[in-house]
Parts: structure tokens; C-alpha cells; sequence
């Protein structure tokens, strides 16, 4: 354990940095499965829709720093092209 006034601090914020990064990943698996169970059902206008959101989400998650910006990319790209290929 930390005896330092400032460590203190830090283990504090990282604890709560961790959380939102948490809550934030777990959105976007959250979405990214809800675009594939909609290709799975062979429902395109489903996935189309289910798309739009699970790109906003992983953007959103690569500018508050939880994605590195070539990891959301990627994302988006594979998810693009599963729901491009149903």
C-alpha cells in the first residue's frame, strides 16, 4: 500500500479511470454483438441500423482515449464489411 500522500491520490484516479474505461469497452462489445446477431438473422436493414450505432460508439470511445485510433478503425472496417458481405 502506498504511503505517499500523492500515490494515494493516484491509485484513487486510476481506480476511477478504470471504471469508465470498463463501462465504456463493455458498451461497445455490447454493440459490436448486436451488429453480428443482426447478420447472423440475415436481417440487413437491422445490421445497417445496428451499424450506425456501434460506429458512433466506437468512435466516441476512441476520442475519450479507451481506443487507440487505428484499433477503432479497425473495428469499424471488419464490421463494415460483415455487414456489407450479409
Amino acid at each position: 500500500m502506498a504511503n505517499i500522500k500523492s500515490a494515494k491520490k493516484r491509485i484513487k484516479v486510476i481506480e476511477t479511470k478504470t471504471a469508465r474505461n470498463k463501462a465504456i469497452k463493455s458498451r461497445v462489445k455490447t454493440e459490436v454483438k448486436k451488429v453480428l446477431a443482426a447478420v447472423e438473422s440475415g436481417d440487413k436493414a437491422a445490421a445497417k441500423d445496428q451499424l450506425l450505432v456501434a460506429t458512433s460508439t466506437i468512435d466516441k470511445a476512441k476520442t475519450k482515449g479507451v481506443y487507440h485510433k487505428k484499433t477503432a478503425a479497425r473495428k469499424i472496417s471488419r464490421l463494415t464489411k460483415a455487414v456489407n458481405n450479409a
